[in-house]
Parts: C-alpha cells; sequence; structure tokens
C-alpha cells in the first residue's frame, strides 16, 4: 500500500446553508453533481478565464472542504470571502499536517477523480498528527504518468487557461451548469476549438533539464517544462507546434537533448500540424 504525505497542502472547510449555491456560481466545478467520497478537481478563475486558484474540492457532511497548495491558502480565503457578500456560508482553513494520499480505500478518504481518469486508484484525507510516508517524488511519478497538472509546480497562477492543463477532460470545468467566474471565455475556447496550448508527457535518455527549461523545435519554443522525476516530465505545450516538427521530422530538445513529447491516451488529444494559411 502506497502511502504519501503531502505537507504542502491544506484544506478549506466551507459551509452554512448556502455553501453549495455559493460555489456553483464561483468555481469551474460542477459541485451540484459531486458524490459523497469523491475529490474532483476545480479552479477559480480571473474574470479573463485564467487560472487564479487550483484545488481539489469534495463534500464535507452538508458543507464542502476544499485542498489547495498551502502556500495559496490565505489568498484564496480571502478572495473567496470577497465573493460571499451577504451569502450565508462560512469559510475556515483548517489546522492540520497536510493530506496523506493513499491507495487504499476508507471512510475518511476521497477518491481523487484527477487520477481515476488515467486509470490510478489514489484516496486523498486529512493527515493525522503523526505519519511516516513515502518520498514525495513517489507521488511526482504518478502525477507524471497520469498527465495530473498542479499550479506553481506546473506552471504559475494567472498564466494557464483550464484548458491547457486539460480541465476540459478531467471533469473540473463544467460547459452545462451555467454562469461562473471566467465562465464566458472558457466556453469561447470551447466551442471555438481554440485550445493550442495542452499538457503532455515528455520523456528522456537521461535525466531531463530543470522544471523550467523550454522545450525547442527547429529553433523556436514548443512548450516549457514542468514537474520532473528523473526521465520523465510534464509540460504544457503548443500542440500545433509539436505537430509541425513530428510532421517535419524535426527533434524536439530540452537542453539540447531529444525528448519526446507525447499526449495523454485518457485526454484524446493529438498533435495535428498547422493547417495551411493559418
Amino acid at each position: 500500500m502506497a502511502i504519501f504525505h503531502l505537507a504542502e497542502r491544506s484544506r478549506i472547510a466551507i459551509g452554512g446553508p448556502e455553501a453549495e449555491h455559493f460555489l456553483q456560481n464561483l468555481v469551474t466545478t460542477d459541485v451540484g453533481s459531486m458524490q459523497p467520497g469523491e475529490a474532483w478537481p476545480g479552479a477559480l478563475l480571473t474574470p479573463q478565464g485564467k487560472i487564479w486558484f487550483d484545488f481539489l474540492i469534495a463534500r464535507d457532511g452538508d458543507g464542502f472542504v476544499v485542498e489547495t497548495d498551502t502556500a495559496d491558502v490565505d489568498a484564496l480565503v480571502k478572495r473567496l470571502m470577497i465573493y460571499r457578500l451577504r451569502a450565508k456560508v462560512t469559510i475556515a482553513p483548517e489546522p492540520g499536517n497536510g493530506i496523506v494520499v493513499t491507495s487504499t480505500a476508507s471512510a475518511e478518504a476521497c477518491r481523487d477523480m484527477r487520477f481515476a481518469r488515467a486509470g490510478i486508484e489514489l484516496f486523498r484525507a486529512a493527515a493525522p498528527d503523526r505519519i511516516t510516508g513515502d518520498a514525495v517524488s513517489g507521488y511526482e511519478q504518478l502525477r507524471i504518468q497520469a498527465g495530473v497538472a498542479e499550479m506553481n509546480r506546473d506552471y504559475p497562477p494567472q498564466d494557464a487557461f483550464p484548458h491547457d492543463v486539460l480541465m476540459d477532460r478531467n471533469g473540473a470545468l463544467s460547459f452545462t451548469k451555467g454562469c461562473y467566474v471566467g465562465q464566458e471565455v472558457v466556453s469561447r475556447m470551447q466551442h471555438r476549438g481554440t485550445a493550442r496550448r495542452r499538457v503532455a508527457h515528455v520523456g528522456a535518455p537521461t535525466a531531463l533539464a530543470a522544471s523550467g527549461t523550454a522545450l525547442m523545435a527547429a529553433g523556436k519554443p514548443v512548450g516549457t517544462l514542468g514537474t520532473i522525476s528523473g526521465t520523465e516530465g510534464l509540460a504544457i505545450v503548443r500542440i500545433d507546434r509539436v505537430g509541425d516538427a513530428e510532421a517535419a521530422g524535426q527533434p524536439i530538445t530540452a537542453d539540447d537533448v531529444a525528448v519526446t513529447v507525447t499526449p495523454f491516451a485518457w485526454s484524446g488529444i493529438a498533435f495535428a500540424p498547422t493547417k495551411s494559411g493559418e
């Protein structure tokens, strides 16, 4: 049984009689359709449709719990309080010892639906006061294998659209529940098919270059490395430029080392070359 202790993650409790209505009209996730025992990805967007905060959200009794980077908790709580206005909602950080991630289900844990898309069973819960877990690098390897990108590791705040990190494919982004902050922009991207950046798997024959290194093809940048674990990593890439490089037989490199760039099968994404006239 794999156990990972993510000390850098924290939870925010959101309760009150109007909690579901409040979240449903604010975040990208369709919270109304979430079932108990499920942790779904989501985001709070800027009005321009960029990811301001990313998180996991789950039902917790009559309320909800939001898990995010500890470094973002205060700013996220402040932003949620601004949007609360007069709604009957309580918002409070939960004290704790981070998050525990395990491959075994329990009554206290919620299934991480991001990994479920890739056929990987992982469950998350608040960590007990004392815990001994495997190295976090093992969890990072699973994120790379599953195509699970996270803010602050794979992209900075207010830099990526939800489509860039596959939120339109992993259940984080609703196109049917109605309006929420940034919804008009992401809906337009969806219906016009204009998303050109996507998270992809990167492999190399030797250890990959550092996170933040540009991926290059024919002297042009095609993406940037994010999370790295040995010879594998995640990168947000321009799928048209990767498609052009593949069609022309041009290598893609990271710090002058040839790498492979592969879309995640579960996402249904393909690298297509630029069409004539574009």
